[in-house]
């Protein structure tokens, strides 16, 4: 694996906040039974988030294997593992 430091991870841990608070908002629901059409679309809107931070989050990585020329015998192995965890958000 390889170590990485983010170069936007305040707006990273923004988005992982919102989506936890979502998570909280959809156990609260369950919690007061709500029906499941109103759960569902919350749980929907979540997965929604948590695809779109996944993305920024390979993204940001791509980018920083790119900036970094240092890396370059390293870097396509980078893509490779960032070109599979994109593969794997969709499955």
């Amino acid at each position: 694996m390889f170590s990485m430091e983010y170069a936007n991870t305040s707006e990273l841990l923004k988005a992982l906040r919102r989506i936890e608070g979502q998570a909280r908002g959809v156990q609260r629901m369950i919690e007061e039974g709500r029906p499941c059409d109103e759960v569902v679309r919350q749980v929907s809107a979540m997965r929604g988030a948590v695809d779109r931070f996944s993305h920024r989050l390979v993204a940001s990585n791509l980018r920083a294997c790119l900036e970094d020329a240092e890396l370059w015998p390293e870097m396509m192995q980078r893509l490779d593992h960032g070109i599979r965890a994109l593969a794997e958000i969709r499955s």
